[in-house]
């Protein structure tokens, strides 16, 4: 089973027990978190696309710890002018451990 989630406005790919980096959260290590914006679940051949998100579909996480990217350089130039500029960034993450993915299926509850 994986899915698709939107995490403050960056779209991840996830399966159970993996370990990923999202634009920093305001939670600390250790605490569990909820992520309910899962825009996409497959499960074998069953696949459930929302419009834009499913509801009922949770993604549970624990946060690992929070941490600073490798340096991103940025290098501005004008030929000719003599113009150079060398600036930079370390973008801030969190990084989550994927719990579990649930998804109850409203079709199903409703032939029921």
């Amino acid at each position: 089973m994986y899915a698709v989630i939107d995490v403050l406005g960056s779209q991840v790919k996830i399966h159970e027990g993996d370990r990923i980096k999202v634009p920093r959260m305001k939670a600390e290590s250790g605490e569990k978190v909820t992520l309910d914006r899962v825009l996409f679940v497959a499960q074998g051949q069953e696949v459930q696309v929302g419009t834009p998100q499913l509801e009922g579909a949770t993604v549970e996480a624990t946060v690992i710890g929070h941490g600073k990217d490798q340096k991103i350089f940025v290098f501005k130039m004008k030929r000719r002018k003599g113009y150079r500029k060398k600036t930079g960034h370390r973008q801030q993450f969190t990084e989550l451990q994927i719990e579990g993915i649930s998804f109850q299926d409203r079709e199903a509850n409703n032939g029921a």
